[in-house]
Order: structure tokens, then C-alpha cells, then sequence
């Protein structure tokens, strides 16, 4: 899955804009029953303790971090109610952990929400379509409650035009929308968002799927007003049906503020510097289609696409290339030692394609691209970008049997040449202990450490060891680590380093990878700030499971797929833990089968405020 470069790196947080929102998936201080606060509907303080809340007030304005205002109120009721009514920022990271109308009763002055919705293993397609992370509660609770609501910002959610229609019409002073891998909307509920929302700054739309038919597609573009817009920010890259560019290019020439513009793949090469010429202020700048033909005709051999990229000196972020011929590349040569950003993970691109661009890139922060870049690729990288901080390695054909043209080779470049590298997402097919090794020495500043070797229990290629040694480097050495993801083959040694050494890990990925029931009780045991965990494909069974008893409470959510789990393993949790939602995710299940399945294909546990929740698909059994 490839998220939004600038703002939306996927992590604990949702992105830069939204990670001082607070977190209402917190059973410690979310509501009035589970922290030392009152109920919603307690009487006012007497006087004096109302000066001295008002005091109170206007210094929690100043606290920014949603994990500081947690703590805050819990300190005490007046703490409790002071927190309450300062809070602009809401931060939901399960829309079933908590209720809309609890939240709209205990945050009154809300202006921005960020709301998540599935799982993310939906992003692999492992959650069937129609499971739920439905909008509509909440917009309709946010409507009649937040009159003076700015932003929104939603990812894996269920949206509708109706529920755009709601945004449009209940919020007058509406400026930010954010869409995340979401879906149910239709370029009908963008024509409303553009044509009513005066005051919209950002229309970000990023990996969504949009449910158009042919002939129902909207002119959504030209419904934006004619006069000068505030807009800020626009992509659209995923919105695959056609637009009117003349349309496009006009808003683009009336917007003086526009710093991001993200086209999609009907956007030719003539068009797009075209649009360059009329918005020379640009950032970022996703590219839609850069290649000739296909429906395009023949690209101008006047076009002077060098210049046009010449005298867009803003630019910092190149993006989208998802049609590309490698012979237009030089056009971006001249801004290349402006970049900070760049996102090639759409291009099938060779090393020889590349190397040229990344030679150029010497500021560069943040690389994404294709696995088709080779080892050889990763070499220019480590060689010219000294300034790296996160890099993203996608794999070009992810099945498990793809000859995937990167390996432990290219990553020891990567530590050798980038060590201020904070984080990286690697997909490989070979690996060796020693190259992790030489990561966690080389880069012991790394915040997130995804390996994703794409193949069952794949040794170390040299050796034949398991890749024990190597993840236990990582998790010793990078003592900042909050976000893992493992891999390969490991035994129950593996998963007890990472308890042993992963103190403030949030977020655990395991793919492929196990030994025994008890590598994941070493997890659950050690790893104390745990949040996330996510399993798929791993040997761990009903016993690993019941071991987590003392610490799903403390958990966010726990997912497991393709594991050795049985219904009899999952009920005993649901009877254990009554505060807890357990679904059990069957594919393929009619309303009317009521034939009870022993094996457990799929299991999303999560903590919730609000209970079982009642829009629960047929496949989908709460226990």
C-alpha cells in the first residue's frame, strides 16, 4: 500500500496534520467511567473552582500532544472538564471504539476530526468488501454538534455521497477534507464538496475508489466557484475517470494559495505544463501521465517540458509517474536538487532508468520506488542521498514467487551511505542476518524497520540460519523503535529478543514468520507500550491467543489471519474479556448458513467503549 508522501505516512499517528489530535480509542481517559473525570453530566464546580478552572483552561490551550491531554484528564474532574472544553482536535484511531453521541457530548469545541475505520490488513484485501467503517453515524452526530467543524480527515471508511452532502451542507466554515483509502462515493459527491464548500482549502483524495459508472460520471471539477478559491491542496490522482481539463486549468490559475496539485493518468504532458506554467508556486507535484501516446497522439516536439520544470523552483515533492517512458525523465532534471520527496513507487523503473535522477537528488528525504530499482539503484541512493530519512522499497510484482531484483546486497548499501535513515519499508525475496546487522549498527536512529521478505520462512541466503541474529540487532541497537514488521524465518528466540529489547515498540507486523505458541507470549509479555499487533500466515494458535488475556486491555487491537486458530480459542477470550469486541471474519458466508465453523480464518479483537457494534455483515460473527 503506498500512502500520500507528504502528509500521511502511515504510523501511529495518521500524518503530520493529524498527530496532535487526541486519541479516543484510549479506554484510560476517554470517557467518564474509564479515568478518575465525572460523568458528562455533573454539576458545575462552585465559584472559586471556576476561576481556577478558567486558569486552567487557558493553559491546557497550549498543550498540543492528544497523549499529554490523556494524561491530563485523568489528573482530576477539573482537569477532567478543563481538558474537555479545550480540545479542537479529535483523534478516533477505531470508529467502534467509542460512540458518536459520546463523543459529541464529552468534546463540545471540536474543529478537527481524524477518524480510521478498518483494520489495515484491508489494504492486502484480507478484510471482504462490505465489512463496515461505515461514515454516516458519524457525520450525522458531527453535524448537529460541531457548527464551527473545519476539518476532516478519514481513512479505510465507507463513504457516501450522502454523507459528502451532510459535510457540505452542516459545516459553513468548512476548509479541509481528507480521504484515505476509502470508498462508496462517486464524483457526484465531489461536484457537492466542490460547488458548496466556499471556504475549502485541501480536497485530498488518496487511493480511494471511487463507484462511478461510465455514464453517470460528474463534471465535479467545474463546480468549483468561478471567482478566486482558498484552495491549498488538490489531488485526485485516484479517481480514475476522465475530467474537464480546461476546467482544471482555469481553477489552477484562480488558486494564488496552490502549493499541491495531483493530477491523474488523463493528464498529458502538454497538459501538465500547462498547468505548471499557470501555478509556478507549487511544492508538490503529482505528474499523472508522463509519457507520450496511448490516445494522446504524439507529444509536441516543441514541448519544452526541461523549462517548464526549470522555472518551477518551488517544487520539493515529485510524485504519481504511474505511465511513464524513461526517456522523458531528463525534463526533471533541473529541479532535482530541490527535492526533498520523491515517489517513483508506480514506475518501472531499471537502475540504469533511475541512476541518472537519483545522482542529481542530492537533498533528498524521502524515496519511494519499485523493486524493479535493483541493488545496483540502492547503491546511487546510498551514494548521493547522505540526507535520507525514510525509504520505501515496493515490490513490482508482490506474489511470493516474484524474482524480486532487490536483496540484503542493496540494504547494506542503504545503512552503509544513509545513516540518518529514521525509516524504511524494504520487500525482498533474500536476505541475511548480516545486512540487518549492519542496518541496526549503521542507523541506530531508526523509529520504524519494516522487512518484508516474500516468501515462507525464508532463511538467511548465506547461511541457513534463522533470521534471529539479525532482527535481535535491530531491536537491541535502535533504541528508538516503535514500529517493527518481521519476517523469514525465526524461531521462538526471535520473538523473545524483541519482548526482551522492544520497550517502547507500538505497532508489531508479522508476516510468515514463527515458531511456537510461545514466541508470541514473549511478545505480549515484554513489548508493554503495545498497541497494534497484526499477524497473517504464522504458526500461532488458540494458545498463543488465550496467553494475551492480562494485556488485550492495554491493546488498540490484535488482527491475526491464516493462523492455527479455532472458534473454541476465540470464545474463551470473549468470555474472559467482556470489554472487548472479538469478530470473527469468515469469507464467504451466506446470511442464511448457519453451520458453525471451527477453524478461525480471520480474528479482529478490539477494545471498545460502545460495545458489539449492530452493522455487522452476515460474514462477520461477534462472539
Amino acid at each position: 500500500m503506498r500512502e500520500e508522501i507528504s502528509d500521511m505516512s502511515e504510523d501511529d499517528e495518521t500524518g503530520e496534520r493529524a498527530r496532535w489530535a487526541p486519541d479516543l480509542s484510549k479506554n484510560r481517559s476517554d470517557d467518564s467511567d474509564s479515568g478518575p473525570g465525572p460523568p458528562i453530566g455533573d454539576s458545575p464546580p462552585p465559584f472559586s473552582d471556576q476561576i481556577l478552572e478558567n486558569v486552567l483552561e487557558n493553559v491546557l490551550e497550549f498543550l498540543t500532544s492528544r497523549r499529554d491531554r490523556n494524561s491530563a484528564s485523568a489528573v482530576c474532574r477539573s482537569w477532567y472538564r478543563a481538558e474537555a472544553q479545550t480540545r479542537r482536535e479529535l483523534f478516533i484511531g477505531n470508529c467502534y471504539a467509542v460512540a458518536p453521541h459520546r463523543a459529541v457530548e464529552r468534546f463540545q469545541s471540536i474543529k478537527s476530526v481524524v477518524l480510521k475505520g478498518k483494520p489495515r490488513f484491508a489494504d492486502f484485501n484480507l478484510v471482504p468488501f462490505g465489512w463496515g467503517a461505515h461514515f454516516e453515524p458519524w457525520v450525522k452526530s458531527f453535524g448537529a454538534a460541531y457548527r464551527h467543524l473545519e476539518r476532516i480527515c478519514l481513512k479505510r471508511m465507507s463513504v457516501t455521497d450522502k454523507d459528502l452532502t451532510i459535510i457540505a451542507e452542516s459545516f459553513p466554515l468548512f476548509k479541509d477534507l481528507t480521504l484515505i483509502c476509502c470508498e462508496g462515493f462517486s464524483t457526484f459527491g465531489l461536484a457537492v464538496i466542490a460547488e458548496r464548500c466556499r471556504h475549502l482549502r485541501v480536497l485530498d483524495l488518496i487511493e480511494d475508489y471511487l463507484e462511478d459508472e461510465d455514464d453517470e460520471v460528474v463534471d465535479w471539477i467545474s463546480r468549483f466557484p468561478e471567482t478566486t478559491t482558498s484552495l491549498e491542496s488538490l489531488v485526485f490522482d485516484c479517481v480514475s475517470c476522465p475530467f474537464n481539463f480546461d476546467a482544471l486549468e482555469r481553477l489552477v490559475a484562480r488558486s494564488p494559495s496552490l502549493q499541491r496539485l495531483r493530477v491523474n493518468h488523463h493528464v498529458a504532458l502538454e497538459q501538465l505544463r500547462r498547468l505548471m506554467a499557470r501555478a509556478p508556486q507549487l511544492t508538490h507535484l503529482g505528474t499523472g501521465t508522463f509519457r507520450s501516446g496511448a490516445g494522446f497522439g504524439e507529444v509536441d516536439p516543441n514541448l519544452d517540458l526541461v523549462s517548464a520544470f526549470g522555472a518551477s523552483r518551488s517544487l520539493v515533492c515529485l510524485s504519481g509517474f504511474r505511465e511513464i517512458e524513461p526517456e522523458f525523465l531528463p525534463a526533471i532534471y533541473p529541479i532535482c536538487a530541490n527535492l526533498t520527496s520523491l515517489n517513483f513507487s508506480f514506475a518501472n523503473l531499471t537502475a540504469e532508468e533511475l541512476n541518472p535522477v537519483i545522482r542529481r537528488c542530492h537533498n533528498l528525504q524521502t524515496f519511494w520506488v519499485l523493486d524493479s530499482v535493483g541493488d545496483e539503484g540502492l547503491q546511487a541512493v546510498a551514494e548521493t542521498c547522505r540526507d535520507l530519512r525514510e525509504l520505501r522499497v515496493f515490490p513490482l510484482d508482490p506474489s511470493e514467487d516474484s524474482d524480486s531484483s532487490v536483496s540484503d546486497i542493496g540494504l547494506q548499501f542503504i545503512s552503509e551511505g544513509c545513516r540518518k535513515l529514521r525509516s524504511i519499508l524494504y520487500f525482498c525475496q533474500r536476505m541475511t542476518n548480516a545486512a540487518v546487522v549492519a542496518m541496526s549498527k549503521n542507523c541506530p536512529d531508526l523509529v520504524v524497520f519494516r522487512l518484508c521478505i516474500m516468501g515462507r520462512h525464508l532463511p538467511d541466503r548465506i547461511t541457513g540460519e534463522p533470521m534471529d541474529a539479525g532482527f535481535r540487532a535491530i531491536v537491541m541497537n535502535c533504541k528508538k523503535l516503535t514500529r517493527l514488521s518481521v519476517s523469514g524465518l525465526l524461531t521462538d528466540k526471535a520473538f523473545e529478543y524483541i519482548g526482551c529489547y522492544g520497550k517502547l515498540i507500538r505497532t508489531l507486523s508479522v508476516a510468515f514468520a514463527g515458531d511456537s505458541d510461545g514466541g508470541l507470549r514473549y511478545v505480549l509479555e515484554g513489548c508493554t507500550r503495545l498497541q497494534k499487533l497484526e499477524i497473517r500466515d504464522s504458526p500461532f494458535g488458540d494458545a498463543s491467543l488465550i496467553s494475551g488475556l492480562p494485556f488485550y486491555y492495554n491493546m488498540r487491537f490484535l488482527w491475526m489471519s491464516s493462523c492455527n486458530l479455532s472458534m473454541r480459542g476465540c470464545k474463551e477470550v470473549a468470555r474472559n474479556k467482556p470489554n472487548l469486541v472479538v469478530e470473527v471474519i469468515r469469507d464467504g458466508v451466506e446470511e442464511e448458513e448457519e453451520e458453525e465453523i471451527e477453524a478461525v480464518e480471520k480474528l479482529y479483537l478490539y477494545r471498545s467503549l460502545a460495545g458489539a457494534r449492530t452493522d455487522a455483515p452476515a460474514f462477520v460473527k461477534i462472539l
